[in-house]
């Protein structure tokens, strides 16, 4: 029978797992072609806007394979609930079976997607890292913060967001967390005050444009999952000294790669997969002069990565028992 994981033993497992180890494994396994990850299931709405993905894989000779389900509904918050939701079905690869139910409610989600973030931020951003851009003030924005503190020493952050009142709590609520957060007035602001810059919003219409850029920046765009969200001008991409891909593919379908393809300033030939950066740093960044920028969408490989290592983490615990 499946075991079923509530989000309190899946917060538990994760404080043994180093996920951003995980999440680099799983990058240079999927760019190497050892991952089956089919094409993004999606479903999107309008009233109330909102989008789901499933998003599932394997990895061929592993123990099991995994499908996700995760909705985000950007309304919720008004309404007292969470913006982010879903599961994770971890299967048997021998015989198909249901092994696990994890029901993460969107964290594991949310915690592969900062980790990814961390993971290009490691070894994208020139050094030393002197102040921190984010665009967002939810919870990814307090995420993709959060899991820099391992990467760069840099406390000095810089946030923007479209509520006042949601950037205000941002602010306390990172400052408690041992950041030194100021408010910038345009995204704008933003990039050219800083360099390492984060977007976490659901924007459909870009907030930086290639003015906004300067020698030495790095930008990692997270929030444009769907074709039809923007965080990022094609003029950014044209700019930009290297652009890096989670994964190429699904890049070309959405997010900032797709609208630069589009707009014929980007070739996608010229665009790296982060697997090829972390198995080969010479494809990286190589000054500090340089603009680059990660276009980061979300590829089921770093949902098999966290979810088998969850239930790998909790069914050791049942076994020892």
């Amino acid at each position: 029978m499946a075991v079923i994981i509530p989000l309190t033993e899946i917060r538990r497992a994760l404080e043994g797992i180093d996920v951003l180890q995980a999440m680099e494994q799983g990058f240079v396994a999927y760019s190497a072609g050892r991952v089956v990850v089919p094409p993004v299931g999606e479903l999107l709405f309008d009233d109330p806007a909102g989008d789901v993905h499933i998003k599932y894989g394997y990895i061929p000779g592993d123990e099991y394979f995994v499908i996700k389900v995760a909705s985000g509904f950007y309304d919720n918050p008004r309404r007292g609930l969470p913006a982010n939701s879903g599961l994770m079905l971890v299967f048997s690869q021998k015989t198909g079976e249901l092994a696990a139910i994890l029901l993460d409610e969107g964290h594991l989600t949310n915690v592969r997607t900062a980790a990814a973030g961390a993971v290009v931020a490691k070894h994208l951003a020139a050094r030393p890292v002197s102040r921190i851009g984010i665009l967002g003030a939810g919870v990814q924005a307090r995420m993709q913060l959060e899991f820099l503190k391992p990467v760069t020493d840099c406390r000095d952050v810089l946030v923007w967001g479209r509520r006042a009142d949601a950037v205000a709590t941002y602010r306390t609520d990172m400052e408690a967390h041992g950041f030194r957060v100021e408010i910038a007035a345009a995204p704008g602001h933003v990039a050219r005050a800083c360099d390492l810059v984060v977007t976490a919003t659901a924007s459909h219409a870009p907030l930086l444009t290639a003015a906004d850029l300067h020698p030495g920046l790095h930008v990692t765009a997270m929030g444009s999952d769907t074709a039809d969200k923007n965080e990022l001008a094609p003029d950014v991409l044209g700019r930009a000294d290297l652009v890096v891909a989670d994964s190429l593919a699904q890049c070309i379908e959405r997010g900032e790669i797709h609208h630069a393809v589009r707009a014929g300033v980007l070739e996608s030939q010229t665009v790296v997969e982060l697997g090829r950066v972390l198995a080969d740093p010479t494809r990286g960044r190589s000054s500090g002069h340089q603009i680059t920028v990660a276009d980061l969408t979300g590829v089921a490989v770093q949902d098999i990565q966290i979810a088998t290592a969850v239930y790998r983490r909790v069914r050791g615990g049942v076994d020892a028992d």
